[in-house]
This record gives structure tokens, sequence and C-alpha cells, in this order.
């Protein structure tokens, strides 16, 4: 199956290709770029680049966050366009999951810690299980101190997430492990293979079916419900039980 895959969940974005189980090509940034200017023309250059055309693909993998919420509503849109452009089916990958397969066969429990904002990162934890990676905790929003203090080393700490740890994981020694620079951030061609698993197993997702995967409500939504409840509130300071009737 020949199959065309996003990431953009963070600040590295990319794009990769997989035909069956051989990666034809990746290209992965990790620039003060926002996706929306680069990842299509990413995706573009790479068609060309392996000689493919949009025609030749037969499915589509895209990371699907936690992350950033401007990053995964960039991906998951671009997909979706393509997706019903093409009459293809989507195979949603969680960010964490992909984060975490980048260290296969790890000895001990791998954990994915990706930047939040607001005082948080977001984490899970994986185990090594025959031949893939199994998650063992939700999805989980945790200030670095609280994600730091769920981890029982030894283990493996990757993503965009570990700067903001560093201080806390020190406490715990030589026991944890982190990951080198290549295999610290998410990858495309990992987002592909993924997704090609999801995709062999039937349970890809036509476009308009495809969703982000929030932990948390955006600012956007923040400010929606802020607005709405402050609305609310200046409707019941005039409603008609607080008004004086005419007789």
């Amino acid at each position: 199956m020949r199959i065309l895959a996003l990431e953009s969940a963070t600040l590295t974005g990319g794009a990769a290709l997989l035909d069956g189980d051989r990666l034809v090509g990746e290209s992965v940034l990790s620039v003060s770029l926002t996706h929306s200017e680069r990842l299509m023309a990413m995706a573009d250059r790479l068609l060309r680049d392996c000689d493919w055309t949009a025609k030749d693909l037969e499915g589509l993998a895209v990371s699907i966050g936690p992350g950033s919420f401007t990053g995964i509503r960039v991906g998951v849109a671009t997909m979706k366009g393509l997706a019903l452009a093409l009459g293809l089916p989507v195979a949603p990958v969680p960010t964490l999951d992909a984060l975490a397969s980048t260290l296969p066969f790890a000895d001990v429990p791998v954990c994915p810690l990706l930047y939040a904002r607001k005082g948080e990162v977001y984490v899970s934890l994986y185990r090594w299980q025959e031949d893939r990676m199994m998650r063992e905790w939700a999805y989980l929003a945790l200030p670095p101190e609280a994600a730091v203090a769920r981890l029982d080393p030894p283990v493996i700490v990757l993503g965009d997430g570990v700067e903001a740890c560093r201080p806390f994981l020190a406490r715990l020694g030589g026991a944890v492990r982190v990951a080198p620079p290549a295999r610290r951030l998410p990858s495309p061609g990992v987002v592909a293979q993924l997704g090609h698993a999801i995709l062999e197993a039937g349970q890809g997702v036509a476009g308009e079916a495809l969703l982000p995967l929030y932990l948390r409500p955006s600012e956007e939504e923040l400010k929606a419900g802020r607005a709405a409840a402050g609305g609310e509130a200046s409707g019941r300071g005039n409603s008609p039980s607080g008004a004086r009737r005419r007789g």
C-alpha cells in the first residue's frame, strides 16, 4: 500500500512516503515556520522527488495530537482535503504513540514528553512488547514535576518536553536516559509506519470523520466559553424577573 503521511503536531513537521514496508522518502524540518507555509510544499516536493503523483496513493496517515493546536489543525485539515479529493481512507495516528515508536526494541519503558504550554507537558508511558510499543498510561497533560513523579526508573524519555522536565528528571539520577537528538523528535516516517498498520487492519476513516486528539480545550474554545458565560450573566441581570412590570 502506498501511503502519504504528515506530521505537524509539534514544531517538527514533515512528510513521508511509504510503499508497503519500504520507506520511500521522508522530509523533516524543525524550524520556526508555520506548518501552513511548508507542509503541502514538502509533500508536493517529496512526491516529485520520488516520482509519485497523488494518483499513486492508496492511503493517508496523519499525526492527530496531542500537541500544538495550530499544528494539529493544519495537518488534520490538509488530510481531510486530500482524503475527500482523492477518495482515500486516512489513518489517525496519536502523536505520543508515534513518538514512542521511534525507539523500537527498547529494553526499558519509553516516556514521550511534548511541550503543552500553560506550564504542562503531554505525556504517556510505553513498553515494547513483541512487535510494537504498547501504551500503559492514558494520554495526560501534567505539570513537568507531576509528570516526572509518575516515572519509575529505569526509563527513556524523548520529545520537546524533555527540557521543561530536566530539573525534575535530574533527581532520578542515571536511571533516566534521554534519547539522542536524531531520535528525540516526531518522525513522519513512523507516522506512515503506524498508519500502514491501521489501514491494513481496515481501521482508517473517511476524511469527514477525521478528528484531532485534544486533551484540553484550545485558547479559542476557552475564550468562547468565557464570552458565553459573560453573556449568560449579562442576560440574567437584564432578565424580566429583575425588571419592573408594567401594569
